[in-house]
Order: C-alpha cells, then sequence, then structure tokens
C-alpha cells in the first residue's frame, strides 16, 4: 500500500493519501479545497487514479477539496451516508466495507464530534489502522459544543469503538495543532488528559464542558459549503475562493 499523509497548515488538517500499487488506484480521506491542487499533483506523481475522496464527517474549520478534486480527477465523493447529502456518489455504513482497489476500509460510527461522524478502520498485514477523524486526537479530542456534537456520545464513541481496539493500533487524526503525526490506541488509554487512566464519563463531560473554546474562524462558510461536497458560498474570502472550481 502507498500511504502518504498530507498537511494543510491554515486547519492543522490532515489529509490521508492511500493507494492501492496492484490496480494504481487511491483515495484521499478529508481532503482540504486549499490544498486540492496540491494532492491532485501528488496522486498524478505516483502514477495513481484518484478513485475518491472520503470523508469522515461535515467540518466547521475548512473546507473540502471533494468537489474541486471530482472536477481536476474526475473521482467521485463519498461521505457517511446519514448526512444524506445531494452531492455525495457513496453513502459509507459502518457494517458495509468500502472499497478501493485491495484497501478494505471498515466505517465506524463514532458520533460525539458531531452527530453522524464515521472513522476508518485498515488492518494492513496484520497491522491496524485508524483514521479517527476529529474524534479522537493525539492527547485531545474533537470539541462537541456544535454541530450536534454530545460529549456523552463522544466518549461512548470512543470507549466502544476506539479503545477496545489492540493497543498497537495506529491512530492517525483529522488534526494536529502541535506538529505530531501519529499515536496509538495504548498512548491515548494512558496519556489523554480528557480520556486517559480511566476517566469516568462524568469528568470526560465536565472537562469538555469547561473548554470555552472560541468558535472555528471558517465555521460561516466551512458547514454549508461542506453539505455541499466544497461548493464554495457567496461569504468565502477570496484567498480561499481561488481554490473554487
Amino acid at each position: 500500500m502507498i500511504f502518504r499523509q498530507l498537511f494543510e497548515s491554515s486547519s492543522s488538517t490532515y489529509t490521508y493519501l492511500l493507494g492501492c500499487e496492484e490496480r494504481q488506484q487511491c483515495i484521499l480521506i478529508d481532503p482540504v479545497i486549499d490544498t486540492a491542487e496540491r494532492d491532485f499533483q501528488l496522486v498524478n506523481d505516483l502514477g495513481l487514479e484518484l478513485i475518491c475522496t472520503l470523508e469522515t464527517h461535515v467540518h466547521a474549520d475548512h473546507l473540502t477539496g471533494a468537489k474541486r478534486l471530482s472536477q481536476l480527477a474526475f473521482s467521485m465523493i463519498a461521505a457517511p451516508a446519514m448526512d444524506e447529502l445531494p452531492c455525495v456518489d457513496i453513502g459509507v455504513k459502518e457494517g458495509e466495507v468500502f472499497s478501493v482497489g485491495k484497501i478494505d476500509l471498515h466505517p465506524l460510527f463514532t458520533p460525539g464530534h458531531t452527530s453522524t461522524h464515521h472513522a476508518y478502520l485498515l488492518d494492513q498485514g496484520g497491522i491496524k489502522l485508524l483514521f479517527s477523524g476529529d474524534a479522537l486526537l493525539i492527547e485531545a479530542c474533537g470539541r462537541t459544543d456544535f454541530q450536534s456534537g454530545n460529549a456523552e456520545d463522544l466518549y461512548d464513541s470512543i470507549h466502544n469503538k476506539f479503545f477496545n481496539l489492540p493497543g498497537e493500533t495506529l491512530v492517525y487524526p483529522g488534526h494536529d495543532y502541535k506538529g505530531r503525526c501519529v499515536t496509538t490506541i495504548a498512548q491515548e488509554k494512558t496519556r489523554n488528559p480528557r480520556l486517559g487512566n480511566n476517566k469516568s464519563k462524568e469528568e470526560f463531560v465536565s472537562i469538555m464542558n469547561g473548554l470555552d473554546l472560541p468558535y472555528p474562524r471558517k465555521i460561516a462558510f466551512a458547514v454549508p459549503g461542506n453539505q455541499m461536497c466544497g461548493t464554495c458560498p457567496d461569504n468565502v474570502p477570496e484567498n480561499i475562493r481561488k481554490h473554487c472550481g
């Protein structure tokens, strides 16, 4: 498998390229419109065909590159079926394997950050890779104070879907703000300040309710734009509009 972890600096978002060498096909998980052309060029440089983009959820901090990449690469758009977005070509569901080439991703319904959030689990030769989206981050987790977020649901998602995975499972998050790239389930069960060391649900909810974070600065155009798979609304700033197809 060809694997690349790509970074978009303004929203500290990670995009993941997973490529099937045998069939020369690939997928991009959580692409960003700002770096869509860069990612398309990388796909070409690797001699791959971009079959589809795949979202973990409707993002509030950046515009997805899904639509722009569909214009560049004629790729399909995949996202959680529960969102019922008319612009999506493939709706993914827990219990239904999502495959590109010989890469088999197992969707995990993990609400809490948003009510329809999904993560994706890959078993690569006995090594498990978890693309956790914004549910579980490195020594952190996604916030739960907007977009149908719910701290109790997020606690249950992480404990029931993530923390029962093998400790050596590699966790690749949707964001990191400190230059870190990867963590493991074992590390998060021990060191995560919000969830580690067997914190109770009550402790977790109290922590999340006390974060007092400012709203994402792009939320006013990111959410409606992402509900249209990356179509730029009228209120998109000019520095981002230049990337709109």
